[in-house]
């Protein structure tokens, strides 16, 4: 079994895009909640829920994720920028994991992996830190080799594929290319003991090809299923995600 980790960052998208100024993050008029859209989507069989507090607080907000952490009921893993600011806040969170992920204001969503072999004492301190604190490490990289290879040596248990160039691609002449190179990726970090997760882009078309990668513990999936919860409802999304990962 794949597991489903559901990132609820755009549910938030969608209510700061009217109530950002708000004084709360819920209650009164404002809505939606993301916190109600991790529970709902558990109660389908998420098996874990997923939160980037960005910089900007574009989305979430941190609010929300200390709501999360008093309220879900499977595990937390909150993505965040390899900043002083960020370890100290996740020290005090205490999630059950964290996934270190590159942060550019001007983009819409994280776009490309990690740069480990760039930013080594950077990750390394965070990595340090989490695994003294006992909370999981996730290190959310392109499938490339040295960055495959120093995650290892850095001691981080998990790495998290990049799978957005492949998802980029899926229409287009390259998707053989980079599906291979996901291929590779996933038997290399295996090969090195690390566990292998994977997200970006994933839809409820392109997983069924996703899914046929080697070694996947867990998938990480946000946009498509806030998407298609639009339509059919939280709990049907996700069951349907399931379905399709797991069939």
């Amino acid at each position: 079994m794949i597991l489903l980790g559901v990132n609820i960052d755009h549910c938030a998208t969608l209510r700061q895009a009217r109530y950002r100024e708000a004084p709360a993050t819920t209650g009164g008029a404002v809505e939606p909640d993301p916190v109600t859209f991790a529970v709902l989507a558990e109660r389908a069989g998420a098996d874990g829920i997923t939160v980037h507090l960005r910089e900007d607080r574009r989305h979430i907000q941190e609010r929300d994720v200390w709501r999360l952490r008093e309220c879900i009921a499977t595990r937390l893993n909150l993505e965040m920028a390899c900043t002083p600011a960020m370890t100290e806040f996740a020290l005090k969170l205490k999630p059950d994991s964290v996934c270190l992920v590159p942060e550019n204001r001007t983009e819409v969503t994280t776009e490309g992996g990690l740069d480990v072999v760039g930013n080594r004492a950077r990750v390394a301190a965070v990595v340090d830190a989490m695994n003294a604190a006992g909370i999981k490490t996730s290190l959310f990289i392109d499938p490339d080799e040295p960055q495959i290879e120093l995650s290892a040596k850095l001691r981080a248990p998990w790495v998290e594929l990049h799978t957005g160039a492949y998802a980029n691609a899926y229409h287009g002449a390259d998707r053989a290319a980079e599906f291979q190179r996901l291929r590779l990726g996933a038997v290399r970090a295996h090969e090195l003991g690390l566990v292998v997760n994977a997200g970006h882009g994933i839809s409820y078309v392109n997983i069924a090809e996703v899914r046929t990668l080697p070694h996947l513990h867990e998938l990480n999936i946000g946009h498509s299923i806030v998407s298609r919860a639009v339509f059919t409802g939280v709990e049907e999304a996700v069951r349907e995600m399931k379905t399709r990962m797991n069939p």
